[in-house]
């Protein structure tokens, strides 16, 4: 399960993906300089796409 992921495993580095477990929250802060456009995230769990893990967004 989700226990055996030792701290400090994922936390290294830049990535554009976030492990997290139930109940958890993150906020997340991303630069987008010189990167106009439109953007989505989401969650990996698909049938989470219809509670609003998944958005579009656009940088102006």
């Amino acid at each position: 399960g989700w226990e055996t992921v030792k701290d400090g495993y994922i936390d290294e580095g830049w990535k554009d993906t976030v492990l997290l477990m139930p109940g958890e929250e993150v906020d997340v802060l991303m630069r987008f300089d010189g990167f106009a456009g439109r953007y989505l995230y989401h969650c990996h769990n698909l049938e989470h796409e219809d509670l609003g893990m998944m958005r579009n967004f656009e940088i102006a």
